[in-house]
C-alpha cells in the first residue's frame, strides 16, 4: 500500500499503470474510515484494476457555522483499517495541494441538485462536493469511482456532473452500510450521546415505516411525509426535510423508482438518510 501526498507522486504512479492498459478505480474519502468506508473498498478489489483511495477533508463542502475544524481526523487509525485491506494507492493530500495559496479560480455547480434539500440547508455544500470530486477525477482519471448510497444526493450530483461534462468515468454506488440496530454508518455518530445513539435507529425505522406503506399502496406521499415529520419530532429530533421523491432526479414522484430522503439534527449530530422502494403498476 503505497502511501503518497503529491499530486505529480501520484500522476507518476498511475502513468505505469495506464501504459499496462489496466484500470483505475478511486475511492475518494474524507477519513474517519469505518465499515462503510471499508466496504467501498472491497466492492473496488472485486473489481481488476489498481485501487486509489483519498484521505481528504475538503473545506470547500464545509458551509458557514459548521465543524471542518473539529471534524474528527484519525489518520493512523484510517490507514490502520486500510492496510488490513490493502489497496494499492492511498493518496494523503494536504489542502494547499489541492487548492493551493487557498484559490479556487473555478467552480463546478450542477443547478437542478444544488439549492433542494440538503443543498437548502446547506448553500454552497454541492458545489464544494462537485468541485473536489471533479478535481479528484482530473488528477487520478480513474475509470470507475465508486461512492456510497448513504449520502444520495450527492451521488445524483456526482452522476449528474459526469454526464454534463462527458467525462469518461463509471459511477459505481455501494449500499449503505448499516449498524446492527439500522443506523447508517457515518463519521458524525460520534457526536452522538449514548442516549442519542440509542434513539437514532428511529430514523430508519420511520423511512422504513413509509416504505412499507408505499409498497402496501399508499399513495397518499404528503400524509406520509407529514406523519413521518411528526414521529421524528416526537422523538426528539429536529428534522430539516423527509421527502418522497423520484429516484432518478429527486422531484416529484412520477414513476416507480422512488427513494424517501430524510435529514434531521438529534443533538449535535446530523444525520442524513434514505430508502429506496420500487412500486409496480
Amino acid at each position: 500500500m503505497r502511501q503518497l501526498k503529491s499530486i505529480s507522486e501520484l500522476r507518476e504512479q498511475l502513468n505505469t499503470v495506464r501504459k499496462a492498459d489496466k484500470k483505475i478505480i478511486l475511492v475518494p474519502t474524507m477519513g474517519n474510515l469505518h465499515d462503510g468506508h471499508l466496504s467501498l473498498v472491497k466492492q473496488a478489489q472485486k473489481i481488476d484494476g489498481l485501487i486509489v483511495t483519498t484521505i481528504f477533508v475538503n473545506p470547500t463542502q464545509f458551509v458557514a457555522g459548521e465543524d471542518f475544524d473539529s471534524y474528527p481526523r484519525t489518520l493512523e487509525n484510517d490507514l490502520s483499517l486500510l492496510e488490513q485491506l490493502n489497496p494499492d494507492i492511498v493518496f494523503i493530500p494536504d489542502t494547499n495541494e489541492i487548492y493551493p495559496d487557498s484559490q479556487i479560480k473555478a467552480e463546478i455547480i450542477v443547478p437542478e441538485l444544488d439549492s433542494i434539500y440538503c443543498g437548502e440547508f446547506r448553500p454552497g455544500h454541492f458545489r464544494g462536493v462537485a468541485t473536489v470530486v471533479t478535481k479528484l477525477f482530473n488528477i487520478v482519471q480513474p475509470d470507475i469511482a465508486i461512492f456510497g448510497e448513504k449520502d444520495y444526493q450527492q451521488l445524483l450530483v456526482i452522476r449528474s456532473l459526469v454526464q454534463s461534462l462527458d467525462l469518461p468515468v463509471e459511477i459505481v454506488g455501494s449500499a449503505t452500510v448499516r449498524e446492527a440496530d439500522g443506523l447508517a454508518m457515518s463519521s458524525r455518530n460520534s457526536y452522538l450521546t449514548d442516549e442519542e445513539r440509542r434513539q437514532a435507529p428511529i430514523l430508519y425505522e420511520c423511512l422504513c415505516g413509509i416504505a412499507d406503506a408505499i409498497k402496501q399502496g399508499d399513495s397518499n406521499f404528503e400524509k406520509l411525509e407529514k406523519n413521518g415529520l411528526n414521529r421524528l419530532k416526537e422523538s426528539g429530533f429536529r428534522p430539516e426535510y423527509l421527502n418522497i421523491c423520484d429516484a432518478e432526479t429527486l422531484k416529484e414522484p412520477k414513476n416507480h423508482k422512488l427513494v424517501i430522503i430524510c435529514a434531521a439534527w438529534l443533538g449535535k449530530a446530523r444525520l442524513i438518510d434514505n430508502v429506496a422502494v420500487h412500486t409496480y403498476d
